[in-house]
């Protein structure tokens, strides 16, 4: 007579050391983005009454550093597709 094949047992397989970390690293990362959110909204509601020149100054001048990448970017696409019309490559 044949014996059926037993079958392993759940508890019987050691855990693995990655298996009961698990839990602990997922608190933590809830720890750390609470604590960001917490202080993001300190920032802006101590922020938001103060008529700052310089940091509006600051944020112009990213606008314009933002606007001016942007510009740079869509001359290098057009030039690229120019270039991929002209030799015959690409889909167009």
């Amino acid at each position: 007579m044949e014996e059926e094949p037993r079958r392993a047992d759940p508890s019987d397989r050691p855990t693995r050391s990655s298996d009961t970390g698990r839990s602990h690293g997922s608190g933590l990362v809830f720890l750390l983005i609470t604590l960001a959110l917490i202080l993001a909204i300190g920032f802006f509601y101590l922020s938001k009454g103060r008529d700052d020149q310089r940091a509006d100054r600051l944020t112009e001048a990213a606008n314009s550093v933002d606007d001016a990448a942007t510009i740079v970017g869509d001359a290098a696409r057009n030039a690229a597709d120019v270039f991929r019309k002209d030799n015959g490559s690409g889909p167009n």
